[in-house]
């Protein structure tokens, strides 16, 4: 009795002295934990993180009751794994961080850049770019699927693939369909790497892209496909295959590949997913102009 009546003292104590700061740091705490269970889901790291909590509670277990020596063997394996860990799952580890950059305050600072303090005009001229670089590769796709010519084009959205880009030739051109079928003309000097297209620009071409390593790949994806997955996988990259045996069209985004696009859905699914949506450009839009009436009206 005596017990409960002391343990209710303490929880009574508790929310006596619960504050504001305290709510607070419970919610970023579990905003953290949420988000490191989202972004360790259906990867290698999955079943680390588990091995890792069972190994955390058995810890705890011998802590409680006195096996000093498992205590002992468990401290020095937490001390010395964390440098093996951060070798061994260095492409998650990076995968994690640039989801983390390209969400929250980065997509934020980014939507600014793009229509921003300056204007709506860029945000404009952006989507035309876009626009543009999006139609000619579609074109040049269609043309590349019935001569049955391969093609490896990968969109560049907010992660930047300037080392990717550096083991090719960089272009920066305009795009157009007939740039883009001669870049992968099977007689050409470029045409065996990947094409990067950037805000809507052809930026480089005969870039070498990094394989996927996970073992869920299908076994009769070739190359391209595999390079495919792979620079998805480590960037939010949208990357355009077309094969050379089957003349299939695929994108390859965050991992997963789908297949059998047309000219229509191809360039639906592109729109979809590499121009920005309208309605924020909108919203702000209407914001710009009424703070500079503002500012005009205070003159």
């Amino acid at each position: 009795m005596e017990l409960l009546v002391n343990g209710w003292g303490n929880i009574v104590g508790l929310v006596k002295s619960f504050q504001l700061t305290d709510g607070l740091d419970v919610l970023v705490v579990s905003f953290i934990i949420y988000n490191g269970i989202k972004l360790v889901r259906e990867t290698r790291a999955e079943q680390l993180v588990k091995g890792l909590l069972i190994l955390l509670l058995v810890w705890g277990v011998s802590y409680y009751l006195n096996l000093h020596m498992v205590g002992a063997l468990l401290n020095y394996f937490f001390q010395f794994s964390v440098f093996a860990l951060l070798v061994v799952f260095q492409p998650e580890l990076r995968r994690a961080l640039e989801q983390i950059g390209r969400s929250g305050l980065g997509g934020t600072a980014k939507g600014w850049l793009f229509t921003g303090i300056t204007g709506v005009k860029d945000d404009v001229d952006l989507r035309q770019k876009l626009t543009r670089g999006i139609n000619a590769a579609v074109e040049a796709v269609v043309v590349l699927q019935k001569q049955k010519m391969g093609a490896l084009i990968v969109f560049e959205r907010q992660t930047k693939l300037g080392d990717i880009a550096d083991t090719g030739t960089v272009i920066n051109a305009d795009p157009s369909a007939q740039l883009i079928g001669n870049v992968f003309f099977n007689k050409a000097p470029l045409h065996d790497g990947a094409m990067i297209i950037r805000d809507g620009m052809v930026y480089a071409a005969g870039c070498i892209l990094p394989l996927t390593k996970s073992d869920k790949v299908s076994l009769d994806l070739g190359t391209r496909h595999r390079a495919a997955i792979g620079i998805s996988e480590n960037s939010d990259a949208v990357v355009v295959v077309v094969s050379e045996e089957t003349a299939q069209i695929s994108i390859a985004v965050n991992g997963v590949l789908t297949r059998n696009y047309t000219r229509e859905t191809l360039r639906s699914e592109l729109e979809n997913l590499i121009i920005p949506e309208q309605e924020s450009s909108e919203k702000r839009s209407r914001k710009i102009p009424s703070i500079r009436r503002t500012k005009k009206d205070e003159e």
